[in-house]
């Protein structure tokens, strides 16, 4: 059996080598998106002092005490030529807490504060907390907003799963220090998902939403909403407009959710969401994009069919498997975009694109017709308009041959 020091320089040794290995793209996908190769983080990317107690005397097998499950739908932000991610860490214990992680390039070296960030508390306690939105706002602030879940209390007897969603509030100057706000107050039952508007509307906030009637199933909510408040102080959200719905038979038909906060283009606000369907399998989650009207954020103006991203390969596999998920992306000068997303609630992973390939796809990406004779219809007419070209190609390659 390895001495303690032995396993201590073992676990050191790993960690060292995960944190400085070199991320690469595996390949251009469809032309509008590229993957990376390795996860930016994953539960072995915390330093040995976060998970195991160094003390020999206390922990003689050198055996981690508080460990890690997962990481996953980090919030994302870009400073001063740094990307820095929100992150939902996820311990053994099922409980949740954010933790930020910094890299120069945006794709690999990620490396994590001292410590995890501290949330102040209300009289009513978080019981768990995750999926921090990140926003800059023109008010001069960072804002967090996050899931603040806590027991229903209303829950019977013996029922030790039921729950309630509120939005958490917190903002920043620094990125280290918060001030806790008020949650978010609506009247349309529990909200999750929930996004601040980077820029003031008509001089109020506005707030994308996700109206719920249960912790789980959002019932009669009817998609991705969208309010004003006057003041994140005491946010209030009085009327929420539904700005894409669920709908039928589509990847977005039991719920669906507002990612991070838009991004601003000349063509419109370009959004990320995620939508949730039901199999045999269970609930699949997928990535899927729209754009809305510049001057009227709740108007949608592009919405392209099916899903922008969904599980590949070893994203498929995790704690809760078929899951892609995201609540931050980033925006460089060069207005490339890196996307965090996470796969099946246990790593983060990312994928870049730029401002041109997505105002792209939002606005010359058909939308879905709903119908499956209205869907051959519209492959049929892509088929005919490319027929010159294909055959082009087919002599082509014949030659070739």
């Amino acid at each position: 059996m390895a001495t303690f020091k032995e396993q201590l320089h073992k676990v050191y040794q790993q960690y060292f080598e995960l944190i400085a290995t070199p991320n690469a793209p595996i390949n251009d996908e469809e032309g509008y998106v590229t993957r990376y190769k390795n996860p930016v983080f994953t539960a072995d990317h915390f330093p040995p002092n976060w998970m195991y107690d160094l003390n020999e005397e206390t922990n003689p097998y050198c055996a981690k005490r508080l460990g890690v499950n997962g990481v996953l739908n980090p919030g994302a932000i870009y400073l001063n030529g740094k990307t820095y991610l929100m992150l939902r860490v996820e311990g053994y214990d099922r409980k949740s807490f954010f933790a930020i992680a910094e890299s120069e390039n945006g794709i690999d070296n990620f490396k994590v504060w001292e410590h995890p960030v501290v949330i102040p508390q209300h009289d009513n306690e978080d019981t768990n907390v995750y999926d921090m939105r990140l926003t800059q706002h023109e008010d001069g602030y960072i804002y967090g907003l996050f899931c603040s879940e806590r027991k229903d209390p209303n829950a019977p007897d013996g029922d030790e799963s039921a729950a309630v969603a509120a939005c958490g509030i917190v903002r920043s100057k620094d990125m280290k220090s918060w001030e806790r706000l008020p949650d978010l107050i609506t009247f349309s039952g529990q909200q999750r998902n929930v996004v601040l508007h980077p820029e003031f509307i008509d001089g109020q906030y506005g707030i994308y939403t996700r109206p719920q009637d249960g912790f789980i199933d959002t019932g009669k909510g009817g998609g991705i909403g969208f309010g004003l408040t006057k003041s994140m102080e005491n946010a209030q959200v009085d009327e929420e407009v539904i700005v894409d719905p669920k709908c039928y038979h589509t990847i977005n038909e039991v719920k669906n959710g507002q990612g991070p906060a838009p991004f601003k283009t000349e063509k419109g606000w370009l959004h990320l969401a995620h939508g949730v369907r039901n199999t045999a399998a269970g609930l699949r989650y997928v990535l899927y994009m729209f754009m809305t009207d510049l001057k009227d954020p709740a108007k949608l103006i592009a919405k392209p069919s099916g899903y922008f991203m969904a599980p590949q390969g070893a994203e498929r596999i995790g704690d809760v498997g078929n899951v892609l998920f995201v609540n931050g992306w980033v925006r460089h000068e060069d207005d490339s975009i890196y996307i965090y997303y996470a796969s099946s609630d246990t790593r983060v992973h990312v994928a870049k694109s730029s401002v041109d390939q997505l105002v792209d796809y939002c606005l010359n990406t058909p939308a879905d017709p709903l119908k499956s004779h209205l869907c051959v219809d519209q492959r049929i007419e892509l088929i005919d308009n490319n027929k010159s070209v294909h055959e082009e190609m087919l002599k082509a390659f014949d030659v070739l041959v």
